[in-house]
């Protein structure tokens, strides 16, 4: 397979992570990106892909030149709310170029998450929703803390745990290029703080997950903003349910992730310095015999984000899941 991919708002770290995954991809034939930087080269906005990663960043693109793909794809990484406004005009002009019923979109932003765009978008998190991904054409991948949440949560299926308290924290590039108050790296650097307390906006979409995966139970999540520039560290702690040990609990969690290539398995605690720009999310559990916690590791750039993305393209296409993928991070992060 021949593919041909476009990324909208390929200049923030979200496009630049897609740019860096997809040059290495064994079936991505051409790449494209769209920003407002437009006549810049890859690498002079993303260094790390100067020499690397050929092209130049354009400030639309026209569609008419993907009529003779074998399969052209197009990723957003739009700001949060662009694309559900572009989207009608986007798919006016696939018509146009006779590409309408070949595109596979992917959105990396919060537009196409909800309930309510289901079925038409596919909710992106493969470990769980890999069936579903077969065949998509339109996906909405999940947000990072989200993936990191969800993940925590997948040994959890069909059980009933009551009281469910997460804690995730985060590295700044989570909120994007512009600096601002909370991700300023003087203003974060030799500080931890938590953030949206009990009220962040992927809550949505990791409850909708429960409800679909059969776990009952009151979930608390406070985010927290953590002295680093990659990575979620999620915490996931829960009173064990009467008839599940300890020794119970790792074994649903070996069960669950054992067809998932990118999830490893590990004793003591996770560590985000080891999947730093990786695609992989690494998994421990921990009980004293009348509590149990799931704690999880993914670079929120990554797993969270971008690699994710890239894995459900895999997915849909019918590719090898792992294809692009299988890097190891940097370490130490």
């Amino acid at each position: 397979m021949r593919i041909d991919a476009a990324i909208l708002g390929a200049s923030g770290y979200g496009g630049g992570e897609l740019l860096r995954w997809l040059s290495g991809h064994p079936a991505v034939a051409s790449l494209r990106g769209t920003s407002r930087h437009a006549g810049r080269a890859f690498g002079d906005v993303h260094p790390n892909l100067s020499g690397l990663v050929p092209g130049v960043l354009e400030e639309a693109i026209d569609w008419s030149s993907f009529a003779s793909s074998e399969q052209p794809v197009v990723f957003s990484a739009l700001p949060h709310g662009e694309l559900a406004g572009l989207l009608p005009g986007l798919e006016r002009a696939w018509d146009r170029a006779s590409i309408a019923d070949r595109v596979l979109l992917l959105d990396l932003s919060t537009d196409f998450r909800g309930v309510e765009h289901r079925p038409r978008f596919v909710y992106g998190q493969p470990e769980w929703n890999r069936e579903a991904l077969a065949g998509a054409r339109r996906v909405a991948c999940a947000g990072c803390f989200a993936t990191a949440l969800e993940l925590a949560l997948l040994p959890l299926r069909g059980l009933d745990v009551g009281f469910l308290a997460a804690t995730g924290a985060t590295g700044s590039s989570g909120s994007g290029a512009t600096p601002v108050e909370g991700t300023h790296h003087p203003l974060r650097a030799q500080d931890f703080r938590a953030y949206k307390p009990l009220a962040h906006q992927h809550l949505a979409e990791v409850r909708a997950a429960m409800a679909e995966l059969g776990i009952q139970g009151d979930l608390a999540f406070v985010p927290q903003s953590a002295p680093m520039v990659r990575g979620i560290f999620m915490s996931l702690q829960f009173r064990l349910p009467p008839g599940l040990t300890g020794e119970g609990l790792a074994a649903r969690t070996a069960d669950a992730f054992r067809d998932a290539p990118f999830v490893r398995i590990v004793t003591g605690s996770p560590r985000v310095g080891a999947v730093a720009g990786s695609a992989f999310c690494d998994v421990a559990t921990a009980s004293d015999g009348r509590n149990g916690a799931v704690l999880t590791a993914i670079d929120n750039l990554g797993k969270g984000m971008a690699s994710q993305a890239v894995q459900c393209m895999n997915l849909a296409l019918g590719l090898p899941e792992g294809a692009g993928l299988r890097v190891p991070g940097c370490y130490p992060g």
